[in-house]
């Protein structure tokens, strides 16, 4: 709320910016497009969260809890903003010549404390590259048992040699890997809830009216819950959409823009195909075919459509098996399949960002081989462990992240908000946005100090 009142609602001023800037192609040996940036991003973003999540948040919030993951997703696209221009400002090239940035960046540069800098690389290298990953890694071996009946152990072993693959190939073969099966995986997903949708129209009206009702209380038989809808939508949209986080800013950073702007608004957007898009395609699946629980805070159920089924996958999966027989299960868990590995993905790359960091003042190349190695492991630990297990050390993971990105970005909000208002007085007098970092008497932004002087030159 309060980043959407100093931005003055950008995320509805800009929706129509955010759409055209999404298809900026350029980009450069140093970083990728916009484009690519923000699928690199919405490939962590639409996770595990999008389905297994919104069902937790039914379950033990109620239909109320889907309200409180749209508000969240509304609000928190301001934030994504702030963030993800921050590091779009403070980015630098690496070693490779290639652009790294992220949180640990600015915090640096803009706040000038290495060590709450290093405090937060840490945690992310902590969180992304070895919490994190079991909870998609499970949901993915959960989905696989149900559809098809395999093991654990055989859906760890898979995940784990394509992880491999792709990690080992470097950020651009990350980068084409999600502009390739990013874009694919979400639309067909929501091709697919539309189509339950449309075949289960007659209930639309009534289930839109329940998810209103019982997020403000006029559902009695949801009364119980009322407090845990906005606990449950909120925890499970940031966990969802990741505003907030720390984890956009990485990717964000990697984009070839000429203003720091451009990349916000379009990471700002990234928040709404998470949450407006994906996850109410699988609240609307589950809704409208009635295939869910919810828990009873005081013991027992209020709602229970799915005997014996734990909430999860399971509630999708039973959602279009309901209107499509024999295949709603598959289709789930090959569409979790994409959306979790494709998430695990892009935490390896934000881990590895944090270890370039870590390893600006030397040369240890053996970090990223342990990082590697590690986050296989993780996968394979997160396929065979219990479900809560592996969301508990996801709840830590985001809660490192988040405490620490959250305080400062609140502390270093400034050249984020002079970048959307010199951005929207360009765009205003008819130019292409360019930044130039002294004219806005922002320090400490050399990448971008340059490129301006390379500019103005004769």
């Amino acid at each position: 709320m309060y980043f959407s009142i100093r931005t003055r609602f950008m995320q509805v001023r800009g929706l129509a910016e955010m759409i055209r800037l999404m298809r900026d192609g350029r980009k450069s040996d140093a970083g990728v497009s916009a484009f690519q940036a923000l699928t690199m991003s919405l490939s962590g973003r639409v996770g595990t969260g999008n389905i297994a999540g919104v069902a937790t948040a039914i379950a033990f919030g109620g239909p109320g809890a889907v309200f409180w993951m749209w508000m969240v997703a509304f609000l928190g696209a301001s934030t994504a903003y702030v963030e993800s221009t921050l590091a779009q400002i403070y980015k630098e090239r690496d070693d490779q010549g290639q652009y790294r940035g992220g949180p640990a960046y600015y915090i640096e540069k803009a706040m000038g404390q290495r060590w709450y800098a290093w405090l937060f690389a840490g945690a992310t290298v902590l969180a992304t590259g070895f919490l994190l990953p079991g909870v998609q890694a499970n949901s993915i071996a959960t989905s696989m048992q149900t559809a098809w009946g395999l093991t654990p152990m055989v859906t760890a072993i898979a995940i784990s040699l394509a992880l491999a693959f792709i990690i080992f190939g470097g950020v651009r073969r990350i980068a084409q890997f999600a502009e390739f099966v990013v874009p694919f995986m979400a639309a067909a997903y929501v091709l697919v809830a539309l189509l339950i949708m449309f075949m289960n129209i007659g209930r639309l009206p009534g289930m839109i009216a329940l998810i209103f009702g019982s997020a403000f209380g006029a559902k009695a038989a949801f009364g119980a819950v009322l407090g845990l809808a906005v606990e449950w939508g909120v925890k499970r949209g940031i966990y969802s959409n990741e505003a907030g986080q720390g984890t956009g800013p990485h990717p964000a950073a990697a984009a070839e823009v000429s203003h720091p702007a451009k990349q916000g608004y379009v990471q700002a957007f990234s928040v709404y195909v998470d949450t407006l898009l994906v996850c109410s395609a699988t609240a609307f699946m589950i809704l409208s075919t009635g295939m869910y629980n919810v828990v009873n805070p005081a013991g027992g159920t209020l709602v229970e459509q799915l005997p014996g089924v734990e909430a999860g996958p399971g509630f999708a999966q039973h959602a279009v098996e309901s209107v499509l027989p024999g295949y709603g299960a598959g289709f789930v868990a090959i569409a979790l399949l994409f959306f979790a590995f494709t998430t695990i993905v892009a935490y390896y790359y934000m881990a590895e960002t944090n270890i370039a960091y870590l390893n600006r003042g030397g040369h240890r190349p053996w970090t990223i081989l342990v990082l590697r190695i590690g986050i296989v492991a993780a996968v394979v630990y997160g396929c065979v462990r219990s479900a809560s297990v592996a969301w508990a050390l996801g709840d830590i993971g985001v809660g490192l992240m988040a405490w620490l990105n959250v305080i400062a970005i609140l502390i270093l909000q400034k050249p984020a908000l002079l970048a959307l208002k010199d951005y929207e007085a360009q765009k205003k007098a008819g130019k292409d946005p360019q930044f130039d970092p002294d004219a806005l008497g922002i320090t400490h932004a050399e990448l971008w100090r340059e490129r301006a002087a390379h500019q103005t030159r004769p």
